[in-house]
Parts: structure tokens; C-alpha cells; sequence
């Protein structure tokens, strides 16, 4: 593979080998990802915010710090933008809605930002999201439309859909997102990058989210080798301020352990359309099917097999709508009035629903949790495409003519995994005929992340998500 040349294609590995030779500085790096965060806002409105002075002043600490050979921690110096969900000391967390106040103090991090400052990172900014995170796709009544960087006609995904832009459109090759229903993978898939929902409790979540346990925070980068090294980063110490987060893993069990080992001997069912439940486009089929004999060609035992699912969308549903209907508890009339429509509507449905309901949700959560539990005592890993489209209209939360009604009807591979608590990263697999990227998921049993990271690395070094980045020979980007 070509080494990039402009500091706004590498990987974070690549800037922490150029850091460590002279090669670059992170004042460097911090300018050219700043330069280009700023071209692309117009077009593609990945940001929220973009902290132009705070970036370039952890920047030059960073390179001092390099100039005596003590960097610190492991992403010194290294450019990343943070999901405006996740609280960020000095900086608004106005989540994409008019009814959150930007006045305030802000004054505390959340645990993956606290953990990004603690190893070095340069905060570039905070990334667009759908009010509260609320929907798959990426827009809000506060910061209108992101679009994709492989055409602006087109959704990024969501929510966490100007994270993904960021990485993908050269604006800091890591992010943290967060995935409720596959807010992580949906834009990552959309726009051709690496995104890993961590087994929940991995990493710590303060503010709890609203929508419970469904929500994890998540890596986003440009390939696994980084998902993982990121993942250390924002696991890597307990937080008592969450409650449910799960041990620390000690310094031989770190995301990356085993990472280059391969896929021979390894487990692996395909599942194309979760037995038939899903009809998928053509392209992506076609995309996902050629990744997964890659696989079988390099060494792994793939069959094809369909986990028993049985579309668990209205307990999700239950659990997402009235985890939104306590978003907007306390809220006034004018606050309610000024919500995304859908939002609205959602929220309604979920004021509707009776604690019984809400336990009824559960109990089909648990009995799928324990289907997939036994699924994964025969196979290590499923695979299937990550979702059954390429992205769509921008604005929109369902494919216009699709005759879906929420976003949850085009997710159907993504938001089971959160019932769960599974582990599940997307990695790029080609393009559709319209150059738009296609993304397969790897799923893992709870807390076998190593094997999820593992599997993905290989496709990346099989040269399976080798894919032209956005705008590749139009100079769009």
C-alpha cells in the first residue's frame, strides 16, 4: 500500500511513526486537518463546533512534548473530534436541539474525552448528530443536513454521522461516536470507514444515556489497527461514575491483542439476509458475498448460517420511544414545539407506553440475548452486510419510495446487536454502482472484541476495504 503524503490521510498510527522520526509535528498535523475541517463544513457540515486555538495550543504542548522524546500516553499529539453527545469541558454539548441552553459553565468531561486528554489527543471539535441521537441518518432542527463526502446528495448516516464525515473527509482520523441502534456503524458503513460498537460497558458512559443500556460509545476510524488502538484509549481506565461499566481489561488484554493473527481456523457464519427477513440491493450483496470468501480463502470456515432473531424491532422500539419520552420529560411547551417532528412523534408513542410494556421489552431482549449466546458456542463470529442499502437522500430518515416508516425499517442488521450487547464493527468492502461505499459487519459473542477487531484487521490486510476514498480523482476533496 501507498504511504500518504498529506497529513490529513494518515492514519494515527502513521502520525505517532512520523511524531517519532521528526518526520511531522502535531502542529503540523493539527493546521492541515484544521484547513481541511473548515473546507469541508460548507459542503458536508460534519461540525458543531471547531476549536481552532484550543486545538493548535494541545498541539504545540504535544510537539514540545515529542521534542524531549516524552510523549504522553498513547495518541500524543494525535488530531480527533468528539460526537456533540459527549460532554466536552469548555465547549457547549448542545445535541443537535434548540431546547438545550448554550449558556452554562461546561465544565466536565465525559469519560471518553476525559481519556482522550489524559493520552494526548488534540480535540479538533465537536461533530454534528439528529437531536438527542435519536434516528439513523444525520440532521437536526439546530444544525440542519450532514452529508456524505462520497456525494453531498446523500445521507451520512447517523447519528453519529459528522464523526464519520470528519474521518472519512480527512478532518482527524479519529472520533468517538456513540451507537444506541447502530449510530456507529450506519455512517461509518455509509461512509466507508471503520466504526466498532464495543461489547456494552467497555467503555464508560457518563451522562447514562436515556435510551439505557441499548447505548455504547464507540471508536470511529480509518481502519481496525486504529478502531483498536482508540478503544484502549477510551477503556483503558475505570470511571466511577458509571456504574455499569465493565473491569478494566490489565496491559496484556488490550484491544489489539491478537490483532494480526488472522482468521484461519475461526468460525464464521454468513448470514446475507438474517434468513431471508432482509431483501438487500444487489450491489451490496454482491460486495459483502466476495468479502466473505476472502475470508474462506484465508483460512477461515464459513458457512452459512442464520442466528434466530426473529425481528425483535418492537421491543427495540419500546425501549428506544420511551427512552426518548424521558428525554423530553421536563420539557415545556415551546421546547416540545421546537423538536424534530419525528422526534416528536416518537416521544408521544413512548409517553404511551406502561411499565408492563416496557418489562415485556426486556424480557424479549434477554431471551434474544440468550439465542446469540448459544449461536456463538458453535460459531465465533456472524457476518452479514452491514445494512441492506447504500446511502440515500439526504434529509430524509427513510429512502424516499421505500414505503418504511422509521429508520429502524433500513437497520434491520445493526440495532439486534445493541439489545444484545454484542461487540460489532462495520469495515468497508467496495462500492455500489453509484461509487457509493458498502460496508460488512462483524459480530462477536459479549466481551470477545479482540476476535471482532481480529477479523476486521484481516480484511483490511486481505485488501477487502481498500476502497477509493471520497472524491478520488474529481478534486472534490
Amino acid at each position: 500500500m501507498t504511504e500518504p503524503t498529506e497529513p490529513t490521510a494518515f492514519t494515527a498510527h502513521q502520525l505517532l511513526g512520523a511524531y517519532e522520526k521528526g518526520e511531522l509535528s502535531p502542529v503540523e498535523a493539527t493546521r492541515a486537518v484544521l484547513e481541511r475541517a473548515e473546507a469541508i463544513q460548507p459542503s458536508l457540515n460534519a461540525f458543531v463546533s471547531i476549536d481552532h486555538a484550543g486545538a493548535l495550543a494541545q498541539a504545540r504542548a504535544a510537539e514540545e512534548r515529542w521534542r524531549r522524546r516524552e510523549p504522553q500516553g498513547l495518541l500524543d499529539g494525535v488530531p480527533v473530534t468528539v460526537k456533540d453527545l459527549l460532554l466536552t469541558a469548555g465547549t457547549p454539548t448542545l445535541r443537535g436541539s434548540h431546547a438545550v441552553a448554550e449558556a452554562g459553565s461546561w465544565s466536565e468531561d465525559a469519560p471518553s474525552v476525559a481519556r482522550l486528554r489524559e493520552h494526548g489527543a488534540v480535540l479538533v471539535g465537536k461533530t454534528t448528530t439528529p437531536e438527542f441521537g435519536w434516528k439513523g441518518v444525520t440532521d437536526s432542527p439546530r444544525f440542519g443536513v450532514t452529508r456524505n463526502p462520497y456525494d453531498p446528495a446523500r445521507t451520512s448516516g447517523g447519528s453519529s454521522g459528522g464523526s464519520a464525515v470528519a474521518v472519512a473527509a480527512g478532518a482527524a482520523p479519529l472520533s468517538v461516536g456513540t451507537d444506541g441502534g447502530g449510530s456507529v456503524r450506519i455512517p461509518a458503513s455509509f461512509c466507508g470507514i471503520f466504526g466498532l460498537k464495543p461489547t456494552y460497558g467497555r467503555i464508560p458512559l457518563y451522562p447514562s444515556s436515556p435510551f439505557g443500556t441499548l447505548a455504547h460509545a464507540g471508536p470511529m476510524a480509518r481502519d481496525a489497527a486504529d478502531g483498536a488502538l482508540l478503544l484502549d484509549v477510551l477503556s483503558g481506565t475505570a470511571d466511577w461514575r458509571d456504574w455499569s461499566q465493565s473491569p478494566v481489561p490489565d496491559g496484556a488484554q488490550t484491544a489489539g491483542a491478537g490483532l494480526h493473527e488472522g482468521v484461519r481456523g475461526l468460525r464464521v457464519a454468513y448470514s446475507p439476509t438474517l434468513g431471508g427477513q432482509v431483501k438487500v440491493a444487489p450491489d451490496v450483496a454482491a460486495a459483502v458475498r466476495a468479502a466473505v470468501g476472502r475470508l474462506a480463502g484465508l483460512g477461515a470456515y464459513v458457512e452459512e448460517a442464520d442466528p434466530d432473531l426473529a425481528d425483535p424491532v418492537e421491543a427495540f422500539h419500546t425501549l428506544w420511544f420511551s427512552g426518548a419520552a424521558r428525554v423530553v420529560q421536563r420539557f415545556g411547551r415551546d421546547q416540545r414545539e421546537a423538536l424534530d417532528p419525528g422526534l416528536r412523534e416518537i416521544c408521544a408513542a413512548g409517553a404511551r407506553m406502561s411499565a408492563l410494556d416496557y418489562l415485556a421489552a426486556v424480557d424479549a431482549r434477554m431471551a434474544l440475548g440468550r439465542r446469540m449466546g448459544h449461536f456463538h458456542t458453535t460459531y465465533d463470529v456472524l457476518v452479514t452486510p452491514t445494512l441492506p442499502t447504500t446511502a440515500f437522500e439526504a434529509g430524509a430518515e427513510v429512502p424516499r419510495g421505500s414505503g418504511l416508516r422509521r429508520w429502524t425499517g433500513w437497520t434491520p442488521f445493526t440495532y439486534p446487536f445493541n439489545l444484545t450487547q454484542q461487540p460489532a464493527a462495520t469495515v468497508p468492502c467496495g462500492l455500489d454502482g453509484s461509487g457509493l461505499p458498502v460496508g460488512i459487519q462483524v459480530v462477536a459473542a459479549r466481551h470477545r472484541d479482540a476476535t471482532v477487531l481480529r477479523v476486521a484487521q484481516a480484511l483490511y490486510e486481505a485488501g477487502v476495504a481498500a476502497i477509493p476514498g471520497p472524491g478520488a480523482g474529481s478534486g472534490t476533496l
